[in-house]
């Protein structure tokens, strides 16, 4: 697309906002036009994420359009009370007067979205941004080209296109993009590019939202279910090929059940994906050679305890286990994004905290514990976006629970009323009454004011 014909889409999404003919209603209208479409081009999109990722169609299903659709339903049905203005309780000083807040849209939104789940994690703040009344810009990863070109046919024929678009390209066009003056922007991806776009929008104080990643642990108790265990971190280690922002990123076990945690896993990958994961249907491949290349390099110097087999030309990595690696390799010091799993062992508390103290504010955090006050103690004296006791990865399927980062994981949160909240500035309104006045408010101030100094700090 040329710069010109960008220019053209987001002034006329500029006009649209000044316009006011964004209600509520249309909102929903246009939100369940979304929904249709996408029924309509459902095998369209699993074809297109098979021909990016290898994604079994299930799995696409579950991950990337059966969340989408629960969003636009959540959406549909509870946004007329979430835009309602919302009264709040008055101040004594300001007695009499009525206190409220109005929801209202920040203007021109840019959403920039990854190549891991490329349909969901377009479509997930897009809904939350639509629905609060913004216009939307979605500039998608060009290494999932197939996704993309579906994204783009599914938004022309469910939006107006001063309403929401979908501009493709490659860097050269989100740098073009990110040089515009945004009211919000709304990027999902790497901590390295995060920190460009945060300098990017900070030159016009534009606010952001950054869901980042990092190294997410996973720690296992010696009192769990090993098998079940296993299973839980399998799936979530292992799901679209690794490539996922809360997937566990190392695991570290307690050092009397460590062997029965490694045999557990290595059955259960083989359960999961046979004996040749190379020929499973349910096992997907690395994005593109440069992203198999950087896993390739970190894992240079490792010795595997199970998988380790790469194939460039297939972009293809085997589910491979890695056993005590070093606390200073880069495996242990760079988000693997990948399908390799580091174990680490521990005997106390204190060596669990020496390894996680050295990757600080993960996007995730994983307990595997019956110990009550094990997993508080974890919980108290660990910053993270999101914890999940006994399981992986399912904190994001629950609108109610914000999802996001903090530190170098992200900045922000989305999800249900909380991507509503995001992409809403609610304005503050007093409406003072005139019945009363208080005089002492007024000038000239009293000269002596001891005793109504007292009155007023005690109200």
């Amino acid at each position: 697309m040329e710069y010109k014909e960008i220019n053209n889409i987001i002034n006329s999404q500029k006009k649209f906002n000044e316009s006011n003919s964004n209600s509520v209603n249309y909102r929903i209208q246009i939100l369940n036009s979304l929904n249709d479409h996408i029924d309509k081009n459902e095998y369209e999109i699993y074809d297109a994420l098979k021909k990016d990722l290898n994604k079994h169609k299930f799995e696409s299903f579950l991950s990337e359009v059966l969340l989408v659709k629960r969003e636009i339903k959540l959406f549909t049905k509870k946004l007329k009370r979430w835009s309602k203005k919302r009264k709040v309780k008055g101040s004594i000083f300001n007695f009499p007067s009525k206190n409220y807040l109005v929801p209202e849209p920040y203007g021109n939104v840019l959403i920039i979205t990854p190549w891991n789940y490329p349909f969901q994690l377009s479509l997930t703040p897009l809904i939350g941004a639509i629905a609060a009344g913004n216009s939307v810009i979605i500039k998608p990863s060009e290494l999932a080209p197939s996704t993309s070109t579906v994204l783009k046919k599914l938004i022309e024929s469910a939006f107006p296109r001063n309403m929401a678009c979908v501009i493709e390209g490659d860097a050269s066009i989100a740098k073009y993009l990110l040089n515009k003056k945004w009211d919000y922007i709304f990027f999902t991806g790497s901590t390295r590019i995060g920190k460009i776009i945060a300098e990017k929008a900070a030159k016009n104080l534009t606010p952001i939202t950054l869901e980042l990643g990092g190294k997410s642990p996973c720690i296992v108790d010696s009192d769990v279910d090993i098998d079940k265990v296993a299973k839980r971190i399998v799936s979530g280690k292992f799901v679209n090929c690794g490539q996922t922002c809360i997937a566990p990123d190392y695991v570290i076990v307690n050092k009397h059940v460590k062997d029965e945690l490694i045999s557990m896993l290595k059955k259960n990958i083989i359960i999961t994906f046979g004996d040749s994961s190379f020929d499973s249907d349910n096992y997907g491949r690395i994005i593109n050679k440069d992203n198999l290349v950087r896993i390739k390099e970190i894992i240079k110097d490792q010795e595997f305890e199970f998988g380790g087999k790469i194939d460039e030309q297939n972009l293809f990595i085997e589910p491979s286990l890695i056993i005590n690696p070093d606390l200073d390799s880069e495996i242990m010091n760079t988000e693997i994004f990948g399908p390799i799993l580091p174990i680490l062992f521990y005997e106390n508390n204190n060596e669990i905290q020496t390894i996680i103290d050295k990757n600080p504010s993960p996007l995730a955090f994983y307990i595997f514990s019956k110990n009550q006050s094990f997993i508080d103690k974890l919980i108290e004296i660990n910053k993270f976006g999101g914890c999940v006791v006994n399981d992986t990865l399912i904190h994001y399927i629950n609108p109610n629970l914000p999802f996001g980062g903090i530190g170098s994981s992200g900045i922000g949160a989305y999800r249900g009323k909380f991507s509503f909240d995001t992409f809403t500035h609610y304005k503050p309104i007093l409406e003072k009454k005139s019945m009363i006045d208080i005089p002492f408010r007024y000038g000239p101030y009293p000269k002596s004011f001891k005793i109504l100094k007292k009155i007023l700090e005690r109200l």
